[in-house]
């Protein structure tokens, strides 16, 4: 009989696939963005309750003066040169806001203004620093150095930058491959999740092509060069991550593409306002006055502050459901996608193999089988092995102490329990063509295993099969939901993109419903995948986690990498990160994005009824200064109100449902 296991997965985080890649982070006070925006903030925190407290004018105004200059210098001096190039840049006509706002007595609210600004422009130059950094530290996977072999037989430690094509190197156990190249000589299991994604590593034999940066098991290899270092497939994901950066069309937030030109006629118009009854024989006192009144009230302050309260309050509401989005522009992109593609290995699934099935030939039972397999793979740091041996503990069971332990690449394990031999490993190299009865048997069985899209072991005793093992990466809990959902709010299903063997890939997308499945793919075929998409007019969401992963999330309209076991350039490259790998919360965040979209519409019809209504008083009557900047600020407080609607539980309550 089958016994199939069911027990609940263990909350914790999937170890890592990607290798112990090194990190060479940027200090975030050696970015100049960061130092200037701090120091703004300094003053600015330091000024506030002495204003509010009703200290001298000495005390805070010149603190406030040094957060206007340390946060504001930089965006102006920038303005400036955009303006020199017949340009206007939005963050100039921010500075100019808040010096206009200082210069009518409002210079709290111009200081907060600027502190705002100078924190965003921080936000994102470490948010480019940090990408830059994991991109070189991915080098870090591919060794310095290899073991070239001579023709003679010799042995050297030279650069991987030394190796030339036809070269033969030696990969002994646990090192990483250190160049791309076809095995010559020798067996072993190597783990490819890097380039791959696969969760299993993959027996090498000779014949079989390897690629830098991916770990060796337990065999050693003779490996002939096939590419030089810079033409590796590790080093072609770092040039195709740094090239879709580049390339990648410089995003904003819509009100920033209404803004510039909101500005420039808003400039335009106070210029007029200004000079038009100046020149008719007005005083020069009225116009001036007038003219900052209609500034005031018109300025696009008001208009993207009620576009951000939305957008922020949306993020804040995602972090606190284990979601980060980071920044306003991703929030309000996520709410445009309307296609999907998900990886399959630490995505849709678990990232780490587990026993799914065990059945055992007549005579025994399941609980004996994994008791001998567990026994036999004990010693071992295989990654099939710990799955065995977590499933036996995971059931309670006691395992005998093995002895003679021994283990061939490619083959298997065996040791000795009580005088006898147990062996596991790959059915078809332990049968080793055998007809008797137990062997065809246990052939079956681990065929229809293996047509399920599992990894068969088999299990003998002093040479006689008593049972095969299926292994398989389980399927995340919530994914066939989040399938579901996402289909719902697109209008299509997924695609499942891996460099997963297709049959795996083909059973968990049936699993899963989903249908258009593209598998075996390495990180250019995956980044094609996504550039068909967009081509096609469509707005492409990549859910990911591995290295492979990070060309295709840089190539996307939005990224999403998964958090606990994801690659740090992955993270890095990634829009948004899902930091406690619930799967659900993609299709949450979507709906959440679209509902912030809503309300920055909600919020710029009110504040363009009061901008409308505010200048008409101004051009037609006499609107009071101080009633101008009541009714700018009021129409500011009140879509502010309405944006952080979306802080409350029942804002995600709503958007997961």
């Amino acid at each position: 009989m089958t016994s199939t296991l069911t027990q609940p997965s263990t909350d914790r985080a999937a170890p890592a696939r990607d290798g112990g890649a090194a990190r060479r982070r940027t200090r975030v006070l050696a970015l100049p963005e960061v130092r200037w925006a701090t120091a703004a903030t300094v003053f600015f925190v330091l000024a506030l309750p002495l204003q509010l407290t009703g200290a001298p004018l000495w005390t805070w105004g010149p603190l406030y003066a040094l957060s206007y200059a340390t946060g504001g210098w930089e965006p102006g001096w920038e303005g400036l040169k955009a303006l020199r190039e017949k340009s206007l840049d939005v963050d100039l006509l921010m500075v100019v806001a808040a010096l206009g706002a200082a210069a009518i007595g409002q210079v709290m609210d111009g200081a907060l203004l600027i502190v705002i600004f100078a924190t965003s422009g921080a936000l994102e130059a470490l948010a480019t620093a940090r990408t830059a950094d994991s991109v070189r530290g991915l080098l870090d996977l591919a060794p310095a150095t290899a073991t070239r072999v001579d023709a003679d037989g010799g042995e050297q430690t030279v650069a991987v930058e030394e190796l030339a094509v036809g070269d033969m190197i030696l990969v002994r156990p646990g090192e990483r491959v250190g160049a791309d190249g076809r095995v010559l000589d020798g067996a072993s299991d190597v783990d490819q999740a890097t380039i791959t994604g696969e969760p299993l590593p993959v027996a090498k034999e000779k014949g079989d092509e390897v690629f830098a940066g991916t770990l060796n098991g337990t065999g050693a290899l003779r490996v002939r060069v096939d590419r030089d270092a810079s033409d590796t497939v590790i080093a072609r994901i770092v040039r195709m991550v740094e090239e879709v950066s580049e390339t990648k069309a410089p995003t904003q937030l819509f009100i920033e593409k209404v803004e510039q030109r909101y500005s420039l006629g808003m400039v335009a118009a106070t210029l007029a306002v200004f000079l038009v009854p100046l020149g008719c024989g007005a005083q020069l006192t009225d116009s001036l006055l007038r003219a900052m009144t209609f500034m005031i009230v018109a300025s696009p302050c008001a208009v993207v502050l009620a576009t951000m309260p939305p957008l922020l309050s949306a993020i804040a509401n995602a972090g606190r459901h284990g979601v980060l989005v980071k920044s306003a522009v991703v929030m309000e992109r996520l709410g445009q996608v309307d296609a999907v593609a998900l990886d399959k290995t630490g995505t849709l699934t678990e990232g780490t193999p587990r026993v799914t099935d065990l059945s055992p030939l007549p005579g025994w039972d399941p609980e004996e089988l994994l008791v001998l397999a567990a026994a036999a793979e004990h010693p071992s740091e295989h990654p099939l092995a710990r799955a065995v041996v977590d499933a036996a503990r995971e059931r309670g069971l006691a395992l005998p102490v093995a002895e003679d332990f021994d283990s061939t690449p490619g083959v298997g394990v065996s040791v000795t329990l009580g005088g006898r031999v147990v062996a596991v490993g790959a059915p078809a190299r332990l049968l080793n063509g055998a007809t008797d009865d137990d062997s065809a048997r246990a052939a079956a069985l681990a065929t229809d295993l293996e047509d399920g899209g599992r990894t068969a072991v088999l299990v003998s005793l002093d040479g006689t099969p008593v049972g095969v093992l299926g292994i398989a990466d389980r399927l995340r809990p919530d994914a066939t939901a989040t399938v579901a959902a996402l289909t719902s709010l697109t209008g299509a299903a997924p695609l499942l993109l891996t460099g997963d063997n297709p049959r795996a890939a083909a059973r968990l997308a049936a699993e899963v419903g989903i249908e258009d499945v593209r598998a075996g793919l390495l990180p250019q075929g995956k980044v094609s995948a996504v550039r068909d998409a967009e081509n096609a007019g469509r707005k492409m969401m990549v859910v990911g986690d591995g290295v492979n992963d990070a060309p295709a999330l840089a190539a996307a309209h939005t990224g999403v990498a998964m958090g606990r076991a994801g690659s740090d350039l992955a993270l890095e490259t990634a829009d948004a990160v899902i930091v406690r790998d619930e799967l659900a919360t993609v299709p949450a965040v979507i709906a959440l994005s679209r509902r912030a979209r809503r309300l920055v519409v909600q919020n710029l019809v009110v504040a363009g009824v009061f901008i409308a209504g505010l200048v008409v008083w101004d051009l037609a009557g006499n609107l009071p200064l101080p009633l101008g900047v009541a009714g700018h600020e009021g129409s500011t407080v009140l879509v502010g109100l309405n944006g952080l609607r979306l802080l409350r539980e029942a804002a995600w309550q709503r958007a997961a449902e």
